[in-house]
C-alpha cells in the first residue's frame, strides 16, 4: 500500500478550517496532522473533512492553545497521548493504521525567545520536554513508526536562512539541536525529508513580521518528516509546499509532504 502523509502546524483548526479544506482537496493527502489546532477536540470541525473524503480524526485538544490531531482517509485507531514533562499541554497524539503502522504526531514547545532556562522558564520547559521524548524512545524503540510535526528546531545549518546569525536564536541553538538530536537517534528515527532532500536550503516557517516573507526568504525548517529505521526506505517524494504560506491569512507555515510504500 502506498500512502501519503502531510503535516501543518495550522494556527488555529478552526480559524483556518478552509485552508485545511483546500489543501485536503487540491493535495488529497491520504493523512493530514495538524499541530498547534487551538482548540478542544469535540469542537473541531469534522463535518466539511468528512464530507471531503477524511471521515478518521484522532485529536488531543485544548481551549485556546496547542492542540494535535490526525485526519485520515484509512481506518486509524488512536493509541496514545503523552504529557512529556508533565506540562499539562496537548502536543501529542498517536494513531496506527490497519497495516499496523503508528504515526506519532508532536507539538514541541517553542521555548520563548531567551536560550538560556535560568532565565526563560518556556525554554527549560522545551529541554524538558525532549529529554522525555528521549528517554521515552529508549524505553519504547519505535517500530514501524512515522513520527511527524512541528519540533520547533531547525537542526542543520541549510535547515536555517543564516546558521550565523541563528545560533543564538531559540530553535537553531547548539542545545536545542544536541536536546533534539538524542531524541532522534534514540528512537533510530530517520529524518525522510532530509534523506529525500540531502543538500541545499529547505524551510517550512516564515515569520508573519515579515512582510515581503517569499522575497526575504527568511525561513527555518520546523516541521519534520522521521521514520524508523525498519521503514526509513519506504519513506519517499519528500516536499515542502511552499506556496501555502501565501494563501489568505495563511498560518506561517507550510505543509511538508512524504510517501511511504507499505
Amino acid at each position: 500500500m502506498t500512502f501519503t502523509l502531510a503535516t501543518w502546524n495550522i494556527n488555529s483548526v478552526r480559524l483556518r478550517e478552509g485552508l485545511v479544506c483546500r489543501l485536503l482537496s487540491e493535495e488529497a493527502p491520504d493523512i493530514l496532522c495538524l499541530q498547534e489546532c487551538k482548540s478542544p477536540a469535540d469542537l473541531i470541525p469534522t463535518a466539511a473533512f468528512t464530507e471531503l473524503g477524511y471521515p478518521y480524526l484522532i485529536a488531543n485538544g485544548q481551549k485556546g492553545y496547542n492542540g494535535v490531531a490526525i485526519l485520515s482517509r484509512l481506518p486509524m485507531v488512536e493509541v496514545g497521548q503523552h504529557d512529556f514533562a508533565s506540562l499539562g499541554h496537548a502536543r501529542h497524539i498517536a494513531g496506527r493504521l490497519e497495516n499496523g503502522v503508528v504515526i506519532e504526531n508532536f507539538y514541541v514547545p517553542a521555548g520563548g525567545d531567551v536560550p538560556d532556562r535560568e532565565v526563560n522558564d518556556k525554554f527549560g520547559q522545551k529541554l524538558d520536554y525532549l529529554t522525555e521524548m528521549r528517554d521515552h524512545f529508549l524505553a519504547n524503540k519505535p517500530r514501524r513508526s512515522i513520527l511527524v510535526g512541528d519540533l520547533n528546531i531547525a537542526p542543520r545549518q541549510d535547515d536555517v536562512w543564516s546558521h550565523k546569525q541563528l545560533l543564538k536564536i531559540v530553535s537553531h541553538t547548539p542545545v536545542e539541536v544536541e536536546h533534539l538530536t538524542k531524541a532522534q537517534d534514540a528512537g533510530d528515527w530517520v529524518d525522510v525529508t532530509r534523506k529525500d532532500i540531502p543538500e541545499g536550503p529547505l524551510f517550512s516557517w516564515w515569520s508573519y513580521r515579515s512582510k515581503d516573507w517569499s522575497g526575504a526568504d527568511k525561513g527555518r525548517r520546523l516541521d519534520h518528516v522521521w521514520a524508523s529505521a525498519d521503514i526509513a526506505n519506504a519513506g519517499h517524494s519528500s516536499r515542502v509546499l511552499r506556496e501555502v504560506r501565501g494563501w489568505d491569512q495563511p498560518s506561517d507555515h507550510a505543509p511538508v509532504f512524504a510517501s511511504f510504500d507499505l
